[in-house]
C-alpha cells in the first residue's frame, strides 16, 4: 500500500489547470462591473467551449477523489 508521504508527493506533481472559464469572465465583465450582455453574445462560442472545459475538468476531478476515497476506504 502507498503511504501519505509517497501519494503527497505524486499529488505535487500533478501539475496546475488553469480552466478558460476565469481567463473568459475578465472579457464579459462591463465598465460598471456586471457581465455586459453584448459580450456574451460576442464571446458565446468562446463561452460554451469554457463551460465544457470546466464541466470536464469537475467530473475528472469528483473521479479523481472518488478513486483516492475508496483507495483509503473513506
Amino acid at each position: 500500500m502507498i503511504d501519505q508521504e509517497v501519494l503527497i508527493e505524486i499529488l505535487r506533481q500533478v501539475p496546475e489547470k488553469r480552466l478558460k472559464i476565469f481567463e473568459l469572465a475578465w472579457e464579459l465583465v462591463g465598465e460598471d462591473g456586471n457581465l455586459d450582455p453584448d459580450k456574451v453574445i460576442f464571446y458565446s462560442e468562446e463561452l460554451e467551449q469554457a463551460v465544457s472545459e470546466a464541466k470536464a475538468y469537475s467530473a475528472e476531478t469528483a473521479e479523481a477523489v472518488q478513486c483516492l476515497k475508496s483507495f483509503f476506504k473513506l
